[in-house]
């Protein structure tokens, strides 16, 4: 009775045994059921009515079966978990270790709808203890495997290689050392960061740990190791770690450095870095979104917050006018890479990286117009107190144009900056024509500053035919720039026009305010050519023209008008209106009969004189007409 029961108690056992093989095996209802079916042609006591039998959980023979499991898991597991060598240094060892970690996980998985009874519950206890175990091994042999195949430091010896989609196939990944992220000139990169063995053993890892309900961990575990090699690479680019508000006490100088460095940083990181990390990601854990999503998350995420807090400096740092361009080159380099943000990070767990890379660029582009806006106070500031000598070109003229010709440089950027409720995502698609008007509204707007600021300035000036040729100093050279320049599409044929008519309207008060009363000295009345009077009269217009002749001349011999060609015909219109009415005169003068012959004794210039005098005007102090860059 007593060997009865002993060997229905063993075939009880054996049953369990065999009805859990084939749930273990069977990855499908329909798989399960094949198996037994196969079972039970071998032996009769596997018929798919035994075996197909529920378990009951009061059964002495079931939980004997599964404490027969658990024991031999036990000392499977415990074997390899105990061991001193890495247990995937051996690939026998590393596949029966996997092997009955699946049986331990699937022995779970069957009693779990049945652990609230308290017997099975214990047993359950136990196999969650030796689960644990298992997996805090695999954690230390998946760090392994990342230190041992990339030098011990996760990406301390690492290289930048250009590959093709053939030699990436046929990659190997058998290098020994590679160094990290060495200067580069272009972004057409790929990056092995391990071998493909090695990338297929951590998947094998990270399956049984996300199936075993250890994902996070593994994704620790993860980042640990890769997180190291981001940050060298990075600053290997010779960039700091520093804050928004280490960044605003920068001086501009080293600020400047520093942009430089970070745009190339932010290419490396956005375009080989991340994707390249994305990729490893999602090989090793490939078919666990989630888990992938995680550790790119927790790898790439203190770099990218260490770039992002550079640019947010930039942002909320001083507006100075200098800055423009430095700010601009960060604006467009976050504007490039917005669609790397969003492939690389397109996941809910990066979602705050891409929120706040686009925050930050619009914070940029915020900063761009608060610097314009500081460019219009200092044209309102620039005081009107000390004149330009001689009328020439005003240092506020030749800095505001040239910094508005340089800026339009960026024309497409600022048009983007510049565009009421711009859609950054999208720059292809914006309305050209809103565009063109918000900047040309904004450059306009500089120019009525400036102009202002010029006519206050000419007030300065005591003789209004030097005010005049301050005018056309800075309104011809106001005009040539932006002829020359971006600006003359954006302002428009008629604004050129209208300033252009400007300086030559000055031209005429010019020429008014100056050499009117010296030609109105040569006019002669028929009372002054009377034969009682002509000889006194005359004699006295001729004495007072020359006074007069001689007083513009003297001074604005010291006038200064940069531009040659204007300076040219300035020269040539007093010279055009002044020689005519000087030689007709002279020509009366002679015919006077008391003069006669003795003309010359009176006649102190002649007309090439005249003219010789003229072309000394505007030459400046010491003869030099001044620059105008």
């Amino acid at each position: 009775m007593e060997s009865s029961l002993m060997a229905e108690n063993g075939e009880d056992k054996l049953l369990a045994v065999a009805r859990h093989i084939a749930k273990t095996l069977g990855r499908t209802d329909t798989m399960t059921d094949d198996i037994l079916q196969i079972f039970s042609t071998f032996d009769g006591r596997f018929s798919r009515e035994k075996m197909s039998e529920k378990i009951d959980e009061n059964d002495p023979r079931s939980l004997a079966a599964l404490e027969l499991t658990l024991k031999s898991l036990d000392r499977q597991i415990s074997q390899y978990v105990s061991a001193d060598q890495p247990i995937w240094s051996n690939s026998v060892d590393s596949a029966a270790f996997l092997d009955t970690l699946d049986e331990l996980i699937g022995t779970i998985k069957d009693w779990d709808p049945i652990s609230g009874e308290k017997l099975i519950g214990s047993y359950l206890d136990r196999a969650d203890d030796l689960l644990q175990q298992a997996m805090f091994r695999l954690e230390d042999e998946f760090r392994l495997l990342i230190e041992r195949s990339t030098g011990g430091g996760g990406g301390e010896s690492f290289e930048l290689n250009r590959m093709s989609a053939d030699e990436e196939e046929e990659y190997d990944g058998e290098e020994d050392s590679i160094p990290v992220a060495n200067p580069i000139s272009d972004y057409d990169i790929l990056i092995d960061a391990l071998p493909s063995g090695t990338i297929a053993d951590l998947h094998q890892i990270s399956k049984r740990m996300v199936g075993a309900g250890f994902g996070k961990e593994c994704a620790h575990v993860y980042s640990s190791c890769r997180r190291d090699f981001l940050e060298e690479s990075i600053s290997r680019l010779g960039l700091k770690k520093l804050s928004s508000e280490e960044v605003q006490k920068m001086a501009w100088s080293d600020l400047e450095d520093e942009i430089e460095k970070w745009i190339k940083g932010m290419n490396v990181a956005l375009r080989i870095l991340f994707p390249s990390e994305r990729r490893l990601c999602d090989r090793i854990f490939f078919g666990l979104s989630a888990a992938a999503d995680l550790s790119l998350m927790e790898v790439c995420r203190g770099i990218a917050i260490q770039l992002l807090n550079f640019a947010d400096g930039i942002a909320i740092s001083s507006k100075s006018p200098e800055r423009l361009f430095k700010v601009l080159d960060v604006f467009e380099c976050l504007r490039d890479l917005m669609p790397e943000f969003d492939e690389v990070f397109s996941d809910q767990y990066c979602l705050f990286i891409r929120t706040e890379a686009a925050a930050i660029w619009k914070r940029i582009g915020e900063s761009i117009r608060g610097i314009f806006m500081e460019l219009e106070n200092l044209i309102r500031r620039d005081p009107a107190k000390a004149a330009v000598p001689g009328g020439g070109l005003h240092p506020i003229t030749r800095y505001v144009m040239n910094y508005l010709r340089a800026a339009c440089g960026s024309r497409v950027t600022l048009e983007q900056v510049f565009q009421d409720n711009s859609d950054y995502r999208n720059p292809d698609n914006t309305d050209r024509s809103l565009n063109s008007t918000s900047l040309s509204v904004q450059m306009s707007w500089i120019m009525e500053l400036l102009e202002r600021n010029l006519e206050g300035k000419s007030k300065i000036y005591k003789e209004s035919g030097l005010s005049y040729i301050f005018l056309i100093n800075n309104g011809r050279y106001i005009v040539q720039k932006v002829k020359d320049s971006e600006l003359a599409s954006l302002l428009g044929d008629d604004w050129i026009r209208k300033h252009t008519t400007k300086v030559r309207q000055n031209h005429v008060n010019y020429q008014r305010s100056s050499w009117n009363k010296v030609i109105a000295a040569l006019k002669l009345d028929n009372n002054s050519l009377a034969q009682n009077v002509a000889a006194k009269s005359i004699k006295e217009k001729l004495k007072v023209f020359n006074m007069y002749f001689d007083d513009i001349c003297r001074a604005q011999s010291t006038w200064i008008v940069a531009d040659e060609q204007l300076r040219t015909e300035l020269r040539n219109s007093i010279a055009g209106n002044l020689s005519p009415a000087y030689r007709n005169f002279l020509g009366k003068f002679q015919t006077i009969p008391e003069i006669g012959k003795h003309a010359e004794k009176y006649i102190k210039y002649s007309v090439e004189d005249i003219e010789d005098r003229i072309n000394q005007l505007f030459q400046g102090n010491g003869g030099s007409a001044g620059s105008r860059k």
